[in-house]
């Protein structure tokens, strides 16, 4: 292509310096080296390479060639001048779109869809450029979700509307149409049903519903085999504690038509996905995949959101075709840490609705619920077995509304709101000691209970645990002052001081702990978080101890290697969980993963109090004008 070695090395010396700067993942420039390896790689499909691994470590799923033609500076949080100084090391640059599709399609690193495959590193997908793994793992998310969304049934409509008016209690306060009442008539006719809210708007009250539904309507309801799974151990456990509850208020109700408690009773405890399709240690591997599909006709998988492309793949790869499907999940809460947007692509236009008409005549005849006519359109098969949950019954409140303000980008309206006080409050130009304040407060009842020394007693152990989730110190990033790091450590240090706790050690009495990474032979999980306690068995030793629902399990501390402390933890991984009091900590500069859906997920783990710290102001103005943004093609493959 005309460069000469030392044309190339100016390359790679670029690749370096971003590198070394931290701009660059290591990964990627091994990549970048990888591709240049394969032989005849010409420095723009280096460059390419080299910037597609990046994206992968941002949430893409693939780069589109325009942003390629563009400059991907914005996508990759880098400034102009950086990405300028790497183009100029591999130009001349292709021109447009059309130019880097030429200059790819002739690489033979890459694979051009439909053309003679030899399993090639790179594929280029229209005008989409894929790692390969990416590029199957959406492609067969596409397929599969497409053709369920395609397989809906007959349904008996009339014995549908008569089990809906039974499960569902009409009442004035209700707002028209009943969403949850709808959801349930959609889900029951298809292999695959989103249903999509925020906070508040009965996500799993209606999921009960619709199981007591496909019992009531099913002729083998006896051997219905339901599962119930979420991306953590907590949002698993709280899964289940709240369909256990719902549906034992449905089973009063409806007596003795339909035994519902002997029904539901078999269907176990909620697990996680890694459980679910059984993780093994050390691999991508699943014990259940194509060949040895899961023995389940549904399945509930609760916080969606947080499901990342690779598992969404595994999953339904794993599902029989038989099976149903129910995804739950809020489509504004923050993506998985890792590539994809799965529940944001697939139903990104719920807010439209736009249902057909065979749609809308169904649901008028299956619950009695008449969809508005500004949600009618002509949208696709998934959009016809999609829900979006519209009224809130729990964030009517001041927190409800800064939710809603700061999702709809309304900077002015959500200053409003955390100034007002009341449930909601914003410290705006904080320093760190108001913050160590505000922890000292929070943790300082469970802490209290752990002097009392009743060590030993399950019920007391029960108590602080759900003393401790009463309150959290949420960070948007993980180093610095403001982040997990450095405030887990400030509090430690402040709790110390004021005789709260005392450390010694590594290991503590009182220390909290989050589980980073999946631990098959102790059976913790990543996202799970304990409580380090006294072991009323081994004096001097400690045992970590988890609440999941009502029930408490234990693990000796020292067999537990992937943890750390979670006095303060990020807001990704708060996802699945609630606190009383959820205080959300900025930091003092914007960056790229400060963002509308964090804030809004961060305010949404509070169920009663809310508290905003900020350093400035203007990192919050800049995080809600901001929105996350994830390249994929999974939105236009399943259309």
């Amino acid at each position: 292509m005309g460069k000469t070695e030392s044309d190339i090395d100016a390359l790679w010396r670029e690749i370096g310096k971003l590198t070394d700067a931290g701009e660059l993942r290591r990964l990627s420039s091994a990549f970048a080296r990888f591709i240049a390896q394969l032989g005849g790689a010409p420095p723009p499909l280096v460059l390419a390479a080299a910037i597609l691994s990046e994206l992968e470590g941002h949430g893409h799923s693939c780069v589109q060639l325009a942003d390629l033609a563009a400059g991907p500076a914005e996508l990759l949080g880098w400034s102009d001048e950086q990405w300028a100084q790497l183009a100029a090391t591999a130009a001349p640059l292709p021109k447009g779109v059309a130019g880097w599709s030429t200059l790819l399609a002739r690489c033979e690193q890459v694979w051009v869809r439909g053309q003679f495959d030899h399993d090639q590193p790179l594929v280029l997908d229209g005008e989409r450029l894929y790692l390969r793994r990416y590029w199957r793992d959406e492609t067969q998310v596409a397929a599969a979700v497409r053709e369920r969304a395609e397989s809906t049934h007959p349904v008996d409509t009339a014995l549908v509307r008569a089990w809906l008016d039974k499960l569902f209690v009409a009442s004035p306060d209700v707002a028209r149409p009943d969403w949850q009442k709808l959801a349930c008539a959609v889900a029951v006719r298809g292999k695959v049903a989103i249903i999509t809210g925020g906070p508040g708007t009965g996500k799993t009250y209606t999921v009960a519903r619709l199981l007591a539904l496909l019992f009531a309507t099913a002729p083998d309801a006896d051997r219905k085999r339901v599962a119930l799974a979420a991306p953590t151990g907590k949002a698993a456990a709280r899964l289940k504690q709240s369909i256990d509850k719902a549906l034992g208020e449905l089973a009063d109700r409806v007596g003795d038509e339909l035994p519902l408690r002997t029904l539901t009773g078999r269907m176990g405890a909620a697990r996680t996905l890694h459980s679910l399709l059984g993780a093994r240690p050390d691999t991508r591997a699943f014990a259940h995949h194509r060949g040895n599909q899961l023995d389940v006709d549904v399945l509930i998988v609760d916080e969606a959101s947080m499901v990342h492309l690779e598992m969404m793949a595994s999953l339904l790869e794993a599902l029989p075709p038989e099976a149903t499907l129910i995804l739950l999940g809020d489509k504004d809460q923050l993506a998985s840490v890792e590539a994809g947007a799965v529940l944001g692509d697939l139903c990104h236009d719920a807010q439209s609705g736009n249902y057909d008409e065979d749609t809308i005549r169904y649901v008028d005849q299956a619950s009695g619920e008449a969809i508005p006519a500004q949600y009618a359109g002509e949208g696709g098969a998934l959009a016809q077995q999609t829900v979006m949950l519209r009224h809130s019954r729990r964030f009517g409140g001041p927190i409800g509304q800064l939710a809603l303000a700061v999702n709809a980008g309304e900077t002015a309206r959500a200053e409003e709101v955390l100034r007002a006080g009341d449930s909601v409050r914003w410290i705006e130009h904080a320093q760190q000691a108001q913050l160590l304040k505000l922890a000292w407060t929070g943790y300082a009842p469970y802490l209290e209970l752990l002097q009392q020394g009743k060590g030993g007693d399950d019920a007391w152990i029960r108590q602080v645990l759900q003393s401790f989730e009463t309150f959290r110190i949420l960070c948007a990033v993980r180093d610095g002052e403001w982040g997990v790091s450095g405030l887990n450590e400030a509090i430690e240090k402040r709790l110390e001081a004021g005789g709260l706790l005392r450390r010694g050690a590594e290991w503590y009495v009182g220390r909290p702990v989050m589980v980073t990474r999946n631990d098959y032979s102790t059976g913790v999980f990543n996202g799970d978080i304990g409580v380090t306690l006294a072991d009323p068995a081994r004096p001097g030793a400690q045992r970590v101890y988890f609440l999941e629902g009502d029930t408490v399990r234990s693990v000796l501390a020292t067999r537990l290697r992937n943890v750390e402390t979670a006095f303060a933890m990020t807001v990704h991984k708060s996802q699945g969980s609630e606190f009383r009091h959820t205080v959300l900590a900025l930091p003092r500069e914007a960056s790229a993963v400060l963002t509308r859906e964090l804030v809004y997920t961060g305010i949404t783990r509070a169920s009663n109090e809310f508290t905003l710290v900020t350093p400035s102001g203007d990192v919050l103005r800049d995080a809600i004008a901001s929105r996350t943004h994830r390249t994929s093609g999974l939105r236009a493959l399943v259309a």
